[in-house]
């Protein structure tokens, strides 16, 4: 399966290269279904398990909540105005499925990412070891996080539009502070300094071939950031590959509270049936 997803990358590059359809066009998504294929393999091969060879299931509904979280920076560039998209398919259906298979792509490729660093880090078989359990934060510690997340994912609606442009950083960094003392309040997974690590290389990494694959491709999207337009690495000015790390961060915590609100509404409706007989 490595080997079928490299060759999924490289096929598919070498096609952009060379302006063969529908690679050309297709490349992004193309190239990331690659990724993921080669990644989880690699992950499976050290660790006898992986998202797609031991939990289907689980990563089935990681790749269909990725359309919807990404849909909510969407929603957020309709404000900010970073970025565009050029080269989509006329048709809107086609359009719509390389929307929704593009997107699909994101959440995976920055968890399978991570699963490939932690196994580059610790040299064997096995997860990264954890940290040491934190101390027990004060009470208004997790208070003043969510606050200050909460804040951050409305700043770009409090300043005017000319300067609603400089407010990425914000929306990128706002729900790690929102919602990762939340998940913790509902009793799911909460960062560890293992996660973190794996996560912030997993977001460089994915970042880089993001820009890489996308600069060549015929169907992309264009950065308007305001800032360093003269300062590109493909099309990405050089200050926003900071911000792939923490965003990488910040789709754990996204669908882990996405995750821990279905099972806990899962678990309520089975109570009821339970009740009920």
């Amino acid at each position: 399966m490595a080997l079928i997803g490299l060759a999924m990358m490289m096929v598919s590059e070498a096609a952009t290269f060379a302006g063969i359809e529908p690679f050309a066009s297709w490349n992004t998504p193309m190239c990331w279904t690659g990724f993921i294929v080669f990644a989880d393999a690699v992950v499976y091969r050290a660790r006898g398990r992986s998202w797609i060879r031991s939990n289907p299931r689980e990563f089935a509904a990681l790749a269909v909540a990725s359309i919807p979280l990404w849909l909510v920076f969407e929603g957020y560039n309709l404000v900010i105005r970073n970025w565009r998209y050029e080269g989509l398919p006329e048709h809107p259906a086609l359009r719509l499925f390389g929307y929704a298979w593009s997107f699909a792509t994101i959440s995976p490729a920055i968890f399978e990412g991570a699963e490939l660093v932690a196994v580059a880090r610790t040299g064997r078989a096995g997860r990264t070891p954890p940290a040491p359990p934190a101390p027990p934060a004060p009470p208004a510690r997790p208070a003043l996080s969510i606050t200050a997340g909460a804040l951050m994912l409305a700043s770009p609606f409090l300043v005017s539009p000319a300067t609603a442009q400089y407010f990425a950083a914000p929306v990128f960094l706002g729900f790690i502070f929102l919602l990762d003392p939340i998940n913790a309040r509902l009793g799911a997974v909460s960062l560890t300094r293992g996660q973190i690590i794996n996560l912030l290389l997993s977001g460089l990494l994915c970042g880089v071939l993001w820009e890489f694959w996308n600069y060549w491709a015929r169907a992309k999207w264009i950065y308007t950031v305001p800032i360093m337009q003269g300062l590109k690495v493909f099309e990405m000015p050089l200050p926003g590959y900071f911000g792939f790390p923490p965003f990488a961060i910040e789709c754990f915590t996204m669908y882990v509270f996405v995750r821990a609100l279905y099972v806990r509404a899962s678990a309520s409706r089975q109570h009821g049936r339970t009740i009920a007989l």
